[in-house]
């Protein structure tokens, strides 16, 4: 890594995937930077309040003032209020975990959710991930509405998701997510079974208003031993009407107030899209 600004990202990248702190040692070693490099940019993250040092064991983890900036941010854009009420209704409908993704550059990052489970097993994800395209029904929901060329660019530039780090029936290679989008296309909604996690199974819909590229993706998603395929498919035409309802609502948003490229990358406009 070259630059300090790219440096910087990079420590926060790399801490924000670790449910633990890490010792400086080993975040310069994974990030192929001189440990006096790494020092001086921690000790500055730390001062403005972005990561925390553990002085009793000399390793860094990052505060909660990124995920505040996040949470911020969402709140202003108005995501949350339009998409909340709705999201609730097919998680009730369901009975299973509802998720919200958006669309942000060449990825999909979830940013909301309800939780339709009131007992027994519940699948409970961290929020702000991105999406692994090639596993995940937001992911596989989202390229098929997409040419196959432009797809399957998005999916080398990210990587396949193996299933030893996924679920064991994650598509290993590009022919079988081929597949998996071509089947999706057919159907108007995918639907995967043990696909990005191990037990798990969904489904998901893009948002998408007629001749347009998608904006999001919306899943419902729960235990494999529950969430079986025949409830999938009863589920189905609420999570299509529910990602309608939302597309025909997204102008509501500042956040969608951007052009969408026809491979389905984010064209911010050039004048601020808000005004105090």
């Amino acid at each position: 890594m070259n630059g300090v600004l790219e440096r910087t990202l990079g420590i926060l990248e790399l801490l924000s995937h670790q449910g633990e702190s890490m010792q400086l040692a080993t975040i310069a070693e994974q990030l192929n930077i001189p440990k006096s490099a790494v020092h001086r940019l921690l000790a500055d993250l730390t001062r403005l309040g972005y990561v925390r040092h553990r002085r009793d064991r000399g390793d860094y983890q990052l505060s909660t003032k990124l995920v505040s900036i996040g949470l911020t941010y969402l709140s202003k854009t108005g995501i949350v209020d339009i998409a909340q009420p709705l999201i609730n209704q097919l998680a009730e409908a369901s009975g299973e975990l509802t998720r919200l993704s958006v669309v942000d550059g060449e990825q999909l990052t979830w940013v909301a959710l309800a939780q339709g489970a009131r007992q027994g097993l519940r699948y409970d994800p961290d929020m702000g991930t991105m999406a692994r395209l090639s596993c995940s029904s937001s992911g596989l929901a989202w390229l098929a509405t997409m040419s196959e060329e432009d797809a399957l660019a998005m999916v080398i530039k990210q990587g396949i998701g193996s299933p030893e780090k996924f679920g064991p029936n994650a598509p290993a290679t590009l022919q079988a997510v081929q597949e998996a989008i071509a089947e999706t296309r057919n159907r108007g909604y995918s639907v995967t079974i043990d696909t990005y996690s191990p037990g798990l199974s969904a489904i998901g819909a893009a948002i998408r208003l007629k001749g347009k590229p998608a904006i999001g993706a919306l899943t419902v998603a729960g235990p494999t031993a529950r969430f079986t395929l025949e409830r999938m498919l009863a589920a189905a035409p609420a999570l299509l009407d529910t990602a309608a309802q939302l597309a025909a609502i997204s102008n509501s948003s500042p956040f969608f107030n951007f052009s969408v490229g026809e491979n389905g990358t984010v064209h911010l406009p050039k004048k601020p899209i808000y005004a105090e």
